[in-house]
């Protein structure tokens, strides 16, 4: 958490009878005064508790009579600022739109405390516009113009908002998941059918909050894939694409885990057996074998467009090493 802490605003209240089973992001957006994005980063940043316990969920229903308290960090604090020395790679720009291919290690927005060196931060750089569609009513302060994202260790394609049209347009979008993703995994072991679907429920984790994993309380998530290679020498593995038909967080990495096959360098879901030494050594640590290769959306200014992003040259590296 920054310095400012202690400047924060509390508000302190006994959840009434009108927000019983409230959602804790609605309820705070509704009682603070804020949006419902902003009022989920509260959650996720452990400004939110209930009955003096940090909310774990932002979904979690309350009840009447609970305390509510949240800290509400002064306007401004934590904003990201324009750094230029962010490298950025544009795929596609126009008035409407930016396409970024994002490298592995890059995180795409901040948390509480650590606003530098983002891809938000390299993005106000060169795109200093961003910072006004908040004030536009459209998207967060604390991340302008982004609508999805990729985890650090990720690499590839990631749409980025920069107009208010094209925020409300893309933000549809992937909410109802009409855009198209693909992303390339190489995941460990053969995995034995040329295609298929996983189609298994993706919440928060019961015994790890910090995971997420295949729960019957999740929601609903889907993930169609091919086989594009399989590998045998030095390790068994197999290089699939893999089309997400919802959006949840950690999608690909948690739905291939679950059927026993994780995403190479992945140890967070698939241990030790993600992490075969002859592969992931060129890897670097945290850097997953998956990258985002194919973006289709509808175009905010009308028709549809699609986009592509090579495979990066670390993980064409360790396609090297493999041998069917």
């Amino acid at each position: 958490m920054s310095a400012g802490l202690e400047a924060d605003r509390l508000l302190e209240v006994v959840v009434p009878d009108a927000l019983e089973g409230e959602r804790v992001d609605k309820s705070v957006s509704l009682l603070a005064g804020v949006s419902r994005s902003v009022a989920a980063r509260l959650v996720a940043e452990g400004r939110v508790s209930i009955d003096g316990r940090p909310a774990e969920l932002r979904s979690r229903p309350l009840a009447s009579g609970e305390r509510l308290e949240v800290r509400i960090p002064p306007v401004g604090e934590d904003l990201p600022v324009a750094d230029p020395s962010v490298v950025i790679t544009v795929v596609h720009e126009d008035d409407d739109l930016i396409v970024v291919d994002k490298p592995a290690g890059l995180v795409v927005h901040a948390g509480a405390g650590n606003n530098s060196a983002t891809l938000v931060c390299g993005l106000l750089a060169r795109y200093p516009e961003l910072a006004g569609l908040p004030r536009a009513g459209a998207g967060d302060p604390h991340r302008p113009g982004i609508v999805h994202r990729l985890d650090k260790g990720t690499s590839g394609l990631l749409a980025v908002a920069r107009s208010v049209r094209a925020y409300r347009s893309l933000a549809r979008q992937f909410r109802e998941h009409s855009a198209g993703r693909e992303y390339v995994a190489l995941v460990a072991g053969s995995v034995s059918s040329d295609a298929g679907v996983v189609d298994a429920p993706i919440g928060r984790s019961a015994r790890h909050p910090e995971r997420m994993a295949v729960t019957r309380r999740g929601r609903e998530a889907t993930t169609s894939y091919r086989v594009a290679a399989r590998y045998r020498d030095p390790v068994a593995a197999t290089l699939v694409h893999a089309r997400l038909g919802t959006g949840r967080t950690h999608q690909v990495r948690v739905h291939f885990a679950a059927i026993g096959h994780p995403v190479v360098g992945d140890d967070r879901y698939g241990g030790a057996a993600s992490r075969p030494a002859a592969l992931v050594g060129s890897m670097g640590r945290g850097r997953l074998f998956l990258h985002a290769h194919e973006l289709e959306l509808e175009h905010p200014a009308g028709g549809k467009a699609s986009f592509s992003a090579p495979l990066p040259a670390d993980l064409a590296r360790v396609l090297d090493r493999l041998t069917p």
